[in-house]
This record gives structure tokens, sequence and C-alpha cells, in this order.
């Protein structure tokens, strides 16, 4: 077995390395680093490392994630953005419970190869996919996700997939928590063409 045959210094050597870029690694940055493909899987079979997703590696020492669906799709799909019900439920603004990842990518961008966490890529056009988008940082990886107002926006223009309750939900708990930014509304609307769909709505619960 792979594992059997690494000495305990490569193994040490490659834990180093894992904490030296941050606890986590691509299978191919392992390699570029230095890391023996059978020293990985010896980190993997001994508890060392666990498989976040497909070829993406974390040292098993560090804290829990947090949002660990967000973080390991962020780490897979960098250029990505959270969008609709991924970012309704970060900004608090909705009572579901996201049972996929909501991602938005460009329109001309390649779509991501994702076995987990499960996925629904949205593609947006230029001026709506670079509108709004606020970075965080979780666990040590920044999270690229858009504001809540652009995310409202982005909510009806896909009301039809998500669904026109949660829009009007997390419309109603956007001004209940005070001071609603309806200029930012209105131009993140303009920029997913939804203004005349959305200022009815707005001018009746705002």
């Amino acid at each position: 077995m792979p594992s059997q045959v690494q000495t305990a210094p490569s193994l040490v050597a490659a834990k180093a390395i894992f904490k030296q870029r941050g606890g986590v690694l691509r299978t191919s940055q392992a390699l570029r680093s230095g890391i023996h493909p059978a020293t990985l899987y010896a980190l993997r079979e001994q508890g060392e490392v666990v498989a976040l997703s497909r070829g993406l590696y974390r040292l098993a020492q560090l804290p829990p994630l947090d949002h660990p669906d967000l973080v390991t799709v962020a780490l897979r799909v960098p250029k990505g953005v959270f969008c609709l019900i991924s970012a309704l439920a970060f900004h608090e603004l909705t009572t579901q419970i996201p049972h996929e990842v909501y991602l938005a990518i460009a329109r001309n961008a390649q779509p991501p190869r994702l076995d987990h966490p499960p996925t629904r890529v949205f593609r947006f056009s230029q001026a709506a996919f670079g509108a709004g988008i606020e970075r965080h940082r979780m666990s040590g990886t920044w999270v690229h996700i858009y504001s809540a107002e652009k995310t409202l926006a982005d909510c009806f223009k896909y009301r039809n997939k998500i669904g026109m309750e949660a829009v009007l939900e997390a419309l109603r708990t956007y001004k209940e928590r005070g001071k609603p930014k309806v200029n930012e509304l209105l131009r993140y609307a303009q920029a997913c063409r939804v203004e005349r769909v959305m200022r009815p709505y707005l001018e009746a619960i705002l």
C-alpha cells in the first residue's frame, strides 16, 4: 500500500507544505509543491487530510470550516460569485435552507465541474455579473458573494427559477431591518433589466 512505504519525514514535510499554503491544496498544487502522489494518498489514508471535493484536500487538524459548502466551491471556482438563494441565506434574508449552492459565472466562462457539493450554476451577462460583488473572508478563503441589494434584483430576474414567494419574503425581511437602500436596489434592477418588474413591489413594500 502507498501509505506503508512513506517515511515519517516525507509525511511531515508534506504536512508542512499544506500549512504553508493555508492548509488547503488541490492535487495539482500539491504535486507542483513537491508532494509525491503516494505521499498525498498516505496523508488521506491516515486521516491527516480530508477531501473537500474531488482533487481538493484540507488538513484535518484545522478548525471546522465556516459555511463549508461555500468555501469548498470558492476554492474550486475562485471567479464564481454566490447568488440567489445562497446569497439570501448568507445575508439572512430567507428562511429557506439551500440544498444546492447557487453560483453565478460570467456568460463566456467554462462551466465548473463539481462532484460535491451540489451546485446550480447561472450564467450572468457581463453587466449583471460584475455588479454588486462583496468579498468576505471565510475560514481563510476569500469568498465572492453579491450584496443584499444586488441579490434582491437577481431574485426578481430569476423569480421563475426560485419562486416568487421566496423573492417577496426576502424583500419584506430586507425592509424590516430598516434603512432600505432604494437607490441601490433600483440601480441593480436596471443592471439586471428588471426595473419595470421590480419597481411596483418596491413602492408597495418599501
